[in-house]
């Protein structure tokens, strides 16, 4: 009987394009702290907005995806809402998406949210600080938050319709919006849809279909181009556009709303190009883990390579790595970026974020088995870890091989909490831990990864022939 319990690579499995970003979808929602299918439902109705105005296949191509991806930059900016705020960032930025920009609406905004667990000192040099500088913040966050999204469209081969269209979503109509300050026509179209798709779920959401349509006409003409805004309205009357909209299916509804000429399934190149892509929003999450998915996903390749794992398991390994913290865009940076030693609240929000990972993964059939390894990260050989508490040989070996790349990753790096160990020493600590949290296999293969001298730094030639 093998020590391990080697999973099955799938092999021959089709992947469409649109079922990929449709779960990955998910992981913005939880960055923006939206309610799960936030993307998807905005989908659902901005597409129904595009047929409605007639777009042609091309402008229907780059909205479709536009939807789907509007929020790619979005992690970018957390650590700085939580710094300008001294608040959680995923309620922030989700309440902050119910204010209409008017100076009434921002005034009370920020006296009930800005500090709100802060000292009472510290509570009032904020409010001061973003009633004096308020406006400069948020250009300077949607700057980070477009640019960046519209950056990595592009890694991803998208067209660079969608990556405009990325990049203008926070464009207004009458020209008070970011990041470029465009106004009327000069606007993607496709941005302008998203826009209104966002606005649409996120008060149909909180107040529903009535509360909705009454907020787009109100923006009508100075957020919305009037056109669309009309377009929606009238969409908006089928009761069966509601109805679908709270679809329990909706995730599989959305995949046949794909422009058909751009449905095809995904190719190992783009599916890698993908994974690298969704990495670094992961990793800009935070500002102490920055490279940190790529540099796990470098490590984990490393170990694969020096116990024989074949080049196909490895590049399927290397994908699960990059992808094993997604989950943790759904937890604040209140938390992530803390200095000091978590609340047993905290922990436990720290926690939950493998099972995030697990279940965005989940979405996606063929990563059936992905999703296991990439959640499984933190459990640990003597059944303490989390979040399931395996033990043994209900651990494969692809998590083993995962959890010690990314244990040496996260000693080796700097965190909020500690300054970064030295190779001797990240090994030290790891060796403690042999039989009990890690693998002696995988740490003997990370060792043969890593160390050329104790004394120096890890070889990066080293890596790159094990990669």
């Amino acid at each position: 009987m093998e020590r391990f319990s080697r999973l099955p690579f799938p092999n021959g499995h089709e992947i469409r394009l649109s079922e990929l970003l449709g779960a990955f979808s998910h992981a913005l929602d939880l960055t923006e702290g939206q309610p799960p299918g936030h993307c998807i439902r905005g989908c659902w109705i901005g597409m129904h907005v595009s047929r409605e105005l007639g777009l042609a296949d091309d402008d229907a191509w780059d909205l479709y995806y536009t939807l789907l991806l509007k929020d790619l930059g979005c992690s970018s900016n957390a650590a700085r809402v939580c710094e300008l705020y001294l608040g959680d960032d995923l309620s922030l930025k989700r309440e902050f998406k119910l204010v209409d920009g008017s100076m009434g609406q921002v005034l009370r905004f920020i006296a009930s949210h800005a500090g709100a667990d802060a000292s009472i000192v510290n509570r009032f040099r904020t409010v001061v600080d973003l009633l004096r500088n308020g406006q400069g913040y948020v250009r300077e966050m949607l700057d980070t938050r477009c640019h960046r999204g519209a950056d990595i469209a592009r890694q991803m081969h998208f067209s660079e319709g969608v990556a405009e269209g990325i990049l203008a979503l926070d464009e207004h109509w009458d020209g008070g919006g970011h990041p470029l300050g465009l106004k009327g026509k000069a606007i993607p179209q496709n941005a302008g849809i998203a826009l209104l798709s966002q606005v649409v779920d996120v008060f149909q959401t909180t107040g529903g279909a009535a509360a909705a349509r009454n907020e787009i006409r109100r923006r009508s003409g100075t957020w919305f181009d009037p056109d669309i805004a009309a377009a929606f309205d009238r969409v908006a009357e089928s009761p069966d556009f509601w109805r679908g909209l709270v679809r329990n299916d909706l995730d599989t509804v959305i995949l046949d709303l794909e422009p058909a000429h751009e449905a095809r399934p995904v190719d190992d190149d783009l599916l890698d190009d993908i994974a690298r892509a969704f990495a670094q929003v992961v990793d800009a999450k935070s500002p102490y883990t920055h490279d940190h998915s790529t540099r796990v996903a470098d490590f984990a390749d490393g170990v694969a390579a020096e116990l024989g794992l074949a080049p196909e398991s490895r590049r399927w390994l290397r994908r699960a790595a990059l992808l094993h913290d997604v989950g943790k865009l759904g937890v604040s940076n209140t938390i992530l970026d803390k200095p000091g030693k978590p609340t047993p609240e905290e922990w436990e929000a720290i926690k939950r974020h493998p099972a995030y990972t697990e279940t965005i993964l989940s979405r996606i059939a063929a990563f059936a088995d992905m999703a296991a390894v990439a959640a499984n990260h933190h459990e640990r050989l003597d059944g303490k870890g989390y979040p399931k508490g395996l033990q043994g040989a209900d651990i494969s070996l692809e998590t083993r091989i995962l959890t010690v790349a990314d244990i040496y990753e996260a000693l080796t790096a700097d965190r909020p909490y500690r300054r970064p160990m030295s190779q001797a020493a990240a090994l030290a600590v790891m060796a403690d831990d042999i039989g009990t949290g890690i693998d002696a296999d995988c740490f003997a293969a990370l060792k043969r990864v890593v160390v050329v001298d104790e004394q120096e730094p890890a070889s990066d030639q080293r890596l790159e022939k094990a990669s």
